[in-house]
């Protein structure tokens, strides 16, 4: 285990958390533009695509990626689960042939309670990135 593994993957989290932050301010921002759909953010550990299950770790340590090492963005998506809002308005330039206006998908209290849970989330890592550093540190005053 690398001296700064839990730095690197504290690091990882503080980036994708961020970006979840950006794209829930933007579902905010577009609560009322027609035809806009929320969108997502989806993470997914770095190195998954090298986990093996059921093998020794010696074996499995050699040329395979390990748990822990932080998580990359897979993709920002559009949420299609969740139905879109309608309005009929007739007379609004972007309402459909039957005078219906697709408003977003965005419900501002799930928006706000997910911007709570990706700050406590990024908070986190700035504890654990801080907690290391004090580890580090401690480590080094032993030495002198």
């Amino acid at each position: 285990m690398s001296l700064f593994t839990s730095i690197n993957a504290s690091s990882t989290g503080l980036t994708a958390q961020r970006t979840r932050m950006d794209v829930i301010a933007n579902n905010i921002a577009n609560v009322d533009t027609p035809n806009y759909r929320r969108q997502l953010v989806i993470f997914r550990p770095k190195g998954e695509e090298g986990f093996i299950f059921n093998v020794p770790m010696a074996k499995a340590s050699i040329g395979v990626h390990q748990m822990g090492e932080g998580v990359i963005i897979e993709k920002i998506k559009d949420d299609d689960r969740t139905p879109m809002r309608t309005a009929w308005m007739p007379g609004h330039p972007d309402a459909d042939a039957n005078g219906y206006l697709h408003l977003p998908n965005v419900n501002v209290v799930t928006e706000m309670v997910d911007m709570i849970d990706a700050s406590r989330a990024y908070e986190a890592n700035v504890s654990t990135i801080r907690a290391a550093k004090g580890m580090y540190t401690r480590a080094l005053d032993l030495l002198r």
